[in-house]
């Protein structure tokens, strides 16, 4: 059975891990301090599945106080084809809306057909590509 809850500080190194084992692209946040700085500001900001003690999932629901937005959805490779995806998403949503979020936005890797493919499957839950947006970056050092 799987479990979704909020990441505990302790976790953030399996959160970490996951996200190697399931081929997340790394980014300049994926560290320990930043993960604790999201459960610190937002506790329950940061979802994980939890099998028999493994942690088999995430996903990041952040909250704006303007708007939502999910990231880093991941699934451990041996979790997939089950469905925890749709609930990570759908336990994300939540979190968002019980903060107050009417609209809630996912940043998706366009060269990660997969994930592509995730995405515009969600479309029967509302879910929709916003092809007018491009997304720019600046890593700001700490």
């Amino acid at each position: 059975m799987i479990v979704i809850r909020p990441c505990r500080v302790a976790e953030c190194p399996a959160v970490l891990a996951l996200w190697q084992r399931a081929g997340a692209i790394p980014s300049p946040t994926d560290t320990r301090v930043e993960l604790e700085q999201l459960i610190a500001h937002q506790d329950d900001g940061l979802l994980v599945a939890v099998e028999d003690g493994v942690i088999v999932g995430s996903v990041i629901g952040g909250w704006d106080g303007w708007r939502g937005n999910i990231y880093r959805l991941a699934v451990a490779p041996e979790a997939r084809r089950h469905g925890l995806a749709r609930r990570l998403v759908d336990d994300a949503v939540r979190v968002l809306r019980a903060r107050g979020a009417h609209r809630i936005s996912a940043l998706v890797e366009r060269h990660e057909a997969h994930a592509v493919g995730f995405w515009d499957s969600l479309t029967d839950q509302g879910w929709r590509r916003d092809e007018r947006m491009l997304r720019y970056i600046k890593n700001v050092d700490g």
